[in-house]
């Protein structure tokens, strides 16, 4: 790690807070959008790590091919598609309300240029050319104005930044959202989840392309510090790359145990999102990946003012 990456206490403009997901009612969609890709090696793998010597396991999150990625808190999220210009790219995505959406600014907007993307097209639990909970249309984008105009605080311009978060506002179909069906994820702010020295366990899912072709889910687990001379980005090890930006860096993902003789620790709510993939190192040996913190100047504003135009949505 360069010395620009060590981390301190993390500063954020308030006191951390959490907004609770909805498991949805699970009811299928299904869409074939392309034949399913041959699929091989299954299973768990050990945890590695890269030059930065910075540990993380990353697996499908279909690991037995018993298609856990239907299932929530998983089938939140999803894979992202939109055109620049007549090309077609890849993000990853997640509900954080039943039409809500969160994803990268980056696969939004072009930094500092004034431009938005166009066309985009959000598929929860996309697996090898299915879309189990459908294909869903976007009404609008949203980005910070310090992002779209290009004066947002950056280490690297439109890269490693303070504010690289965009919202999607999902288009209804028959009166109802994907969240409806396939449930949507919490979200913190302002270092929820995050110990007083600005450390926390990041659960990351995205659709990285270096890994089965960007078709299937992927998880990915590591330690997350938060690196002040970064923009106050969360650093974490992971092995994803190119088509897991917009993905959801969770706190407690999965579903809660019924305790018996014990409690809960701190910022013990679940499927919290607290951040989303913005950035990894273009040497793949390094094997580490950045997200902008969520704050009360980005998420939380982001959140409120599309709620308040599509309140239905939320």
């Amino acid at each position: 790690m360069t010395d620009s990456m060590l981390y301190g206490p993390p500063r954020f403009p308030g006191s951390p807070g959490a907004e609770r997901g909805g498991t949805g009612d699970g009811k299928l969609r299904p869409v074939q959008l392309a034949p399913a890709s041959d699929s091989s090696q299954p299973g768990v793998e050990p945890q590695e790590f890269g030059t930065s010597n910075h540990p993380f396991t990353t697996n499908r999150v279909n690991a037995n091919g018993d298609n856990t990625q239907y299932y929530y808190p998983f089938r939140a999220a999803g894979k992202l598609f939109f055109n620049i210009g007549s090309a077609t790219y890849v993000c990853s995505a997640s509900l954080i309300k039943p039409g809500i959406v969160v994803t990268a600014a980056h696969c939004v907007a072009n930094f500092g240029q004034q431009q938005f993307y166009s066309n985009w097209v959000f598929t929860p639990a996309y697996s090898n050319g299915t879309a189990p909970y459908g294909v869903w249309s976007v009404a609008s984008a949203t980005v910070l104005t310090s992002y779209y105009n290009g004066t947002d605080p950056c280490v690297q311009p439109g890269v490693i930044c303070q504010d690289d978060v965009a919202v999607l506002v999902l288009v209804p179909q028959a009166g109802s959202y994907a969240g409806n069906s396939a449930g949507w994820f919490g979200y913190g702010w302002n270092g929820y989840g995050f110990t007083p020295s600005g450390t926390t366990l990041i659960n990351q899912l995205g659709y990285p392309v270096a890994l089965d072709g960007g078709g299937l889910m992927q998880r990915n687990d590591s330690q997350g510090f938060v690196a002040s001379g970064s923009s106050n980005n969360t650093i974490i090890g992971s092995l994803m790359t190119g088509g897991s930006s917009g993905g959801p860096w969770h706190v407690n993902l999965g579903m809660a145990p019924v305790l018996n003789g014990t409690s809960f620790g701190s910022a013990p709510a679940r499927n919290t999102v607290v951040g989303v993939t913005s950035w990894g190192y273009t040497d793949p040996a390094i094997k580490q990946q950045g997200a902008s913190p969520f704050t009360s100047g980005n998420i939380v504003p982001l959140v409120n003012n599309v709620c308040t135009s599509s309140p239905a949505a939320c």
